[in-house]
């Protein structure tokens, strides 16, 4: 017998805010390169792009891939020999309904199918190794927001935001070993242990403000509740709901913002966002 999916409780999103994108990515290549980018803000789920721009130096030929199931997108580009520059602006609405605490947890049975592979070990999110820890740390309270609400609060508490302390090679059982690292190791923390939960989740990556550490692309994490995607940022330094997305993916090796084949020397990374302010309307009395 096939479990009725139950049916999704409707959110208004909360006031519609711009904010105002200015990425500037700067190298030194040792030789021709192959790039793949991801840069462009998401056009679709809760946010929508009304103005942007990319400018690459020198110009190059270039394509962008629109991803057809989720939306981000990605630019390709052959870089010769000598200083390349990336500039990417936009202005982007965000119309994101304000979080359902009382969200649920969704049975594996009523899952959506395309959803059903967030529920599996990845390369950075070693869920089937955290399973034993995940159980006797969260097993016991109320399923549903709360307790992803407790899994990120717990990262946050437990691991110290440390630059330098990991690597491309990091994965969600050594943050929970060494209790250090930097966004995409908290994110990749907490995608971990909802699974081992057997609830799905995945890693979104954005345009995020925040005073320190300096600008960087942000990695947070979303788990499905109640039917829809919720976001959490367990390093606790800003508002998941203020978060540009770029894309989300399985984890961080489906959502890089740069991967490239070659040799290169990273002179420039500045992903800045700002909301951008309404002018009070002038009296005219």
């Amino acid at each position: 017998m096939t479990a009725t999916p139950r049916r999704r409780k409707l959110r208004e999103p909360s006031a519609a805010r711009v904010f105002a994108v200015d990425c500037k990515l700067s190298y030194t290549l040792l030789g021709d390169t192959h790039f793949l980018f991801m840069v462009h803000a998401l056009n679709g789920m809760d946010q929508e792009v009304l103005e942007e721009s990319l400018r690459i130096t020198p110009t190059l030929e270039h394509e962008v891939h629109v991803d057809e199931a989720l939306g981000h997108r990605i630019l390709r580009l052959k870089a010769p020999t000598g200083p390349l520059t990336l500039r990417y602006r936009a202005k982007v609405r965000l119309s994101r309904p304000t979080p359902d605490t009382s969200a649920q947890e969704v049975p594996i049975e009523a899952l959506p199918y395309p959803v059903l592979a967030d529920l599996m070990p990845t390369r950075y999110c070693e869920s089937d190794r955290l399973a034993s820890a995940a159980w006797k740390m969260f097993g016991d309270l109320p399923p549903g927001y709360s307790r992803v609400k407790a899994v990120s609060e717990w990262i946050r508490e437990h691991v110290d935001y440390r630059t330098g302390s990991t690597d491309s090679t990091t994965t969600a059982c050594d943050v929970f070993l060494q209790r250090a690292g930097v966004c995409r190791d908290f994110a990749h923390l907490g995608v971990a242990m909802c699974r081992a939960l057997n609830i799905p989740a995945r890693l979104a990556v954005g345009y995020s403000r925040f005073d320190t550490p300096p600008p960087d692309f942000h990695a947070v994490f979303e788990a499905f509740l109640g039917g829809q995607w919720e976001l959490f940022d367990p390093t606790g330094m800003t508002d998941p709901g203020d978060m540009v997305r770029i894309a989300v993916g399985r984890d961080a090796g489906d959502v890089a913002f740069a991967t490239l084949f070659g040799s290169v020397e990273t002179r420039l990374i500045r992903p800045e966002v700002e909301q951008v302010r309404s002018r009070p309307a002038r009296s005219t009395t």
